[in-house]
């Protein structure tokens, strides 16, 4: 197999994010979990949209951005999951609170975000272009 495109290249990383997310999990770091789970579903976004334009993606951590840009037809769940990653981004990228923000996620919803990317991956994987 030839060298990765740039895009493959977010794509690994976007996999590797979603593995230390798992990691965090485990070790009940729910409020971090979150964010690499937002940042894993970025990077993929980031590169379907290196894949697709052939240009470097723009620096914004606005995932439905990506999914207007790109005019992904993403069912109606996975949207809404990163409707939600949006929101959860910034506060447990730049929490007030530790103490807060941890009782808001907590392992169940943590759970819940980190399937929810693993199933944007999947589905990001399946409609890969080319």
């Amino acid at each position: 197999m030839g060298e990765k495109t740039p895009g493959q290249k977010w794509l690994e990383m976007a996999e590797y994010d979603l593995s230390v997310a798992d990691g965090l999990l485990k070790m009940g770091h729910f409020s971090y979990c979150v964010f690499m789970c937002h940042l894993g579903t970025e990077k993929a976004l980031k590169g379907i949209f290196q894949e697709k334009a052939g240009l470097y993606p723009p620096k914004t951590h606005n995932l439905l951005y990506f999914v207007q840009k790109l005019d992904l037809d993403l069912p109606e769940g996975l949207l809404d999951l990163m409707g939600r990653l949006n929101d959860a981004h910034i506060v447990t990228r730049y929490p007030e609170e530790l103490s807060q923000i941890n009782r808001i996620y907590n392992r169940k919803r943590a759970e819940e975000f980190l399937k929810g990317a693993r199933e944007v991956l999947a589905w990001i994987k399946k409609n890969w272009p080319g």
